[in-house]
């Protein structure tokens, strides 16, 4: 991959990130002296804008451009817009100190969430171990690539699906281990093993991605509840609150994509987020109307009907879109690429090795 023959690609990354450190600097110590409200969110559209329109575009590869879109342009300015009005972790209440500078820099555009100290000390012994056997997979599937020409395209479909999950996961566990070991923090995983959701508000809410629906609900989700709860009532005000936050993760997704591949939306994306919104809020009816009723499905049926249905919605709307901008053979070049840096450095240390010893 030229990027990375050239360094191009990691110095404009190392001149991205210097760029929102400077930024997030400026709103730690500017913004956050001016009271919530209109103000304080005026004073923050520099940056919003920085990190919508200018620094995402710095970058061409999947690997750094995508998760650096993800911190920047998602979790960052959502939590900028929850901190221009008090809210947030970047606002801490009224009872908690300020947070530190480190602590403002890292929440701000970083996936964590700090882990609840009751949490079993051996659960990380599990994580740890579950983490290791799933970048073993992901290795054994970037093998697997080189030979897509004799794997039926059906089966190619769902190796793009766990091929996408494990990318997803080994990232943010990558990232989140550098900031606990920086910070001296324990943090939540964001992933809670997906396949074994036996709903879509299971998958979607509390099994998939959990960064997402930590920043969308304050922003998105409880908003619109707080305004149909006044026209519809509290009963069935999570539905249009459902259907919002599905299409907001929908345009999102569509812009990250954008910056992916540079080609304008055909809008499938945001197709798939507003069927699986419409069938969450299908999900929040039906138990709301049958409560009391006492019937559930056995785990495996329900598990294998949801993440069926998120496969199959995925391959029929959202895997076109990744195809079209090549995204699976460029993170596999990518992945490559990164091997291979990595077997020159231990050819080279050997080679070191035995220069040394030899002398």
């Amino acid at each position: 991959m030229e990027e990375y023959d050239d360094h191009h690609e990691i110095n404009n990354f190392i001149k991205v990130w210097i760029s929102a450190f400077l930024s997030l600097t400026y709103c730690y110590f500017i913004p956050a002296k001016i009271p919530k409200g209109k103000f304080r969110f005026v004073s923050l559209l520099p940056v919003f804008y920085l990190f919508t329109f200018i620094l995402p575009f710095k970058l061409t590869t999947i690997s750094l451009g995508g998760g650096t879109a993800f911190f920047l342009t998602w979790l960052a300015n959502f939590n900028l817009i929850l901190f221009s009005i008090g809210k947030g972790p970047l606002s801490p209440s009224s009872s908690n100190p300020p947070i530190s500078y480190s602590r403002f820099i890292s929440t701000s555009c970083l996936p964590i969430k700090l882990k609840n100290p009751s949490s079993n000390p051996e659960n990380q012994t599990t994580t740890t171990t579950n983490l290791a056997i799933k970048g073993l997979i992901l290795g054994l599937l970037t093998i697997i690539y080189e030979h897509k020409q004799i794997i039926h395209p059906s089966l190619m479909l769902v190796y793009y699906c766990c091929y996408l999950y494990l990318c997803l996961e080994l990232l943010l566990a990558m990232v989140a281990a550098m900031v606990s070991k920086l910070l001296k923090l324990d943090l939540e995983p964001q992933f809670n093993e997906p396949f074994l959701s036996t709903s879509l508000q299971d998958f979607w809410g509390h099994r998939w991605n959990l960064m997402v629906p930590n920043i969308l609900k304050p922003t998105v989700y409880d908003p619109v509840r707080d305004v149909s709860t006044a026209v519809i009532g509290r009963k069935w005000a999570p539905l249009p609150a459902t259907l919002s936050t599905f299409l907001v993760s929908g345009l999102m997704h569509e812009l990250i994509f954008f910056y992916f591949g540079r080609v304008y939306p055909t809008w499938e994306v945001t197709c798939f987020f507003l069927l699986q919104g419409f069938c969450v809020a299908v999900e929040i009816w039906v138990k709301k109307s049958a409560k009391g009723a006492g019937y559930r499905l056995h785990p495996v049926i329900s598990r294998t009907l949801t993440v069926g249905f998120v496969m199959v919605t995925a391959v029929w709307l959202f895997f076109p879109q990744v195809v079209r901008f090549n995204g699976i053979v460029r993170v596999s070049n990518e992945v490559a690429a990164v091997v291979g840096f990595f077997k020159e450095v231990g050819s080279t240390l050997k080679w070191l090795k035995m220069l040394v010893f030899s002398g």
